[in-house]
């Protein structure tokens, strides 16, 4: 076991560490100068857990009904060997496509095996490097495949509900989404959190191409949305350029390399370890966490609230400590650098004196001063 692992598990405690996703993944990158969730997410610690034990509000979760409903539709696309998914890639690649071969890894392994991930990832890897090759004939499409990525120098298996597509040498991704187009208007939100988890797939596939001598450049940057349309579960396919996600993942898992750097910063014998009893209730002092939290430079954004567990806990830390990270990043940008909302106030007042970077922003601030104070004025 390495170093890095080492310190790693004493974060985690005897817990086993929880693997990332793509959706993690995805979350990374919503906010990557967050040291505290960079360094949670490397130990594989279960935030939801630790919120949990914190007694912080849980977000809302997917109804039982709506993932029954993501699951029959994504059934419908792939069933008969992606019957109803070939003309609709067709269409949405212009492309002439007279046949196609279907294979799903999913079939792989029995609920006996120890490790049907890995198993199912040399798989995966075997097919797709071989349809890459050309070494026999090729799989148009690969349902469910298991691939791999390296993150903070540790391979991580994914396990996409998304279809590999090959044609004339270049793979494309195809992610499968319950939510709906409706009048060829899709939710932005959920289409660009869909994008940046299709990002990794695409990464991971050219990890494995270059990993065999081939180019990067057999992935395609076009990834493939299918969505019901409108309010039926007619599915339609749409292209999309998902290179600045892409670009985006690339950068914040290089940044992940700092990650001894973050843990040597660490107090030492910094836990999360929940410590349980015998019947798995967590029994550590919340302080204690709280503390070991502290020790962890957070970022905190109101946007946090959608992808981090532990949110409401550095919205309210954040608050106290009067950052102006609380107000949001329109805010905080336009106070270029000036991090509590005590130093703004005490600029705009003119209680401190601001440095040669600051003076634009400081005028701003007591013009738009001025104007409060007049408003008030006329409002009496």
């Amino acid at each position: 076991m390495s170093s890095l692992d080492t310190q790693l598990g004493a974060l985690r405690g005897p817990a086993p560490p929880l693997p990332h996703n793509a959706r993690t993944l995805a979350a990374l990158t919503a906010n990557p100068s967050c040291d505290r969730r960079s360094v949670l997410d490397a130990a594989g610690i279960d935030k939801d857990a630790l919120a949990t034990h914190l007694g912080l509000s849980r977000p809302l979760r997917k109804s039982q009904l709506a993932l029954d409903y993501g699951i029959a539709f994504e059934r419908q696309v792939t069933d008969q060997a992606g019957a109803a998914l070939v003309p609709l890639l067709r269409q949405a690649l212009g492309l002439t496509l007279p046949e196609a071969t279907y294979k799903d890894v999913n079939s792989v392994g029995s609920d006996n095996d120890k490790s049907p991930l890995r198993l199912r990832h040399t798989h995966t890897s075997s097919l797709i490097l071989s349809t890459a090759h050309r070494r026999s004939k090729p799989y148009t499409l690969l349902d469910h495949p298991v691939l791999s990525l390296t993150v903070a120098g540790r391979q991580t298996y994914l396990e996409p509900d998304v279809i590999a597509f090959h044609h004339e040498g270049v793979f494309h991704v195809v992610e499968v989404k319950s939510f709906p187009v409706i009048h060829g208007q899709p939710d932005p939100i959920k289409t660009a959190a869909a994008l940046s988890q299709a990002a990794a797939y695409v990464l991971a596939l050219r990890e494995l191409l270059t990993g065999d001598g081939l180019p990067a450049d057999r992935v395609s940057d076009t990834v493939i949305l299918v969505n019901p349309r409108n309010f039926t579960r007619q599915p339609i396919a749409t292209p999309y350029n998902a290179a600045k996600q892409i670009r985006h993942l690339s950068r914040h898992l290089g940044r992940l390399e700092r990650l001894p750097a973050l843990l040597d910063d660490l107090p030492e014998g910094t836990t999360f370890d929940l410590a349980p009893s015998s019947d798995g209730r967590a029994t550590r002092p919340p302080g204690e966490l709280v503390a070991a939290l502290a020790t962890m430079r957070p970022h905190y954004m109101p946007r946090c609230g959608h992808h981090c567990e532990l949110a409401p806990h550095c919205r309210t830390e954040a608050r106290n400590q009067g950052r102006t990270d609380f107000l949001g990043p329109a805010v905080r940008d336009d106070l270029a650098g000036i991090d509590t909302i005590a130093t703004v106030l005490a600029l705009a007042d003119g209680h401190i004196s601001p440095s040669h970077d600051q003076k634009d922003t400081v005028q701003a601030l007591r013009h738009a001063q001025r104007i409060c104070i007049d408003l008030q004025k006329g409002s009496t």
